[in-house]
């Protein structure tokens, strides 16, 4: 299986135009947000990763994160979950507790988070692959 048969759950967090903008969004410390999830995932032992893209798409639903499932939930039947409107401590602590727990196929995700998940946007599989959008 090689790498892919190992990889963890990943949070993509997107940076692009709107996610992530002080101007856009004031009021959120967007940088608080990410060193954050960077430093969960590096206490985590290698239980979940975080990466970080230019543009997930759906910039009216800012900040946009998707939360990957690692190679095991994936064959237990995880997708990748998109989280909209995620600026607050809250959000991002049930984002992180469910990844600590498995993620997508191996833990439910907190109800209220549930209650933030978005449709990614049309062809996102596509456009993602094509502008090799995922980055570290």
């Amino acid at each position: 299986m090689g790498a892919a048969g190992s990889r963890p759950c990943t949070l993509v967090v997107c940076r692009g135009c709107c996610c992530g903008d002080g101007r856009k969004h004031p009021g959120f410390d967007h940088d608080w947000q990410l060193a954050r999830l960077r430093a969960a995932a590096d206490a985590s032992g290698g239980a979940f990763a975080v990466r970080t893209t230019d543009c997930l798409g759906p910039c009216d639903q800012a900040n946009v994160i998707v939360v990957q499932p690692s190679a095991a939930g994936r064959r237990a039947g995880g997708r990748a979950a998109w989280v909209g409107f995620a600026m607050d401590d809250d959000c991002t602590e049930e984002i992180l507790a469910w990844a600590a727990a498995g993620g997508p196929g191996l833990a439910d995700p907190p109800t209220t988070l549930e209650l933030q998940f978005i449709d990614p946007p049309r062809g996102a599989r596509t456009r993602g692959r094509r502008q090799g959008a995922v980055r570290k």
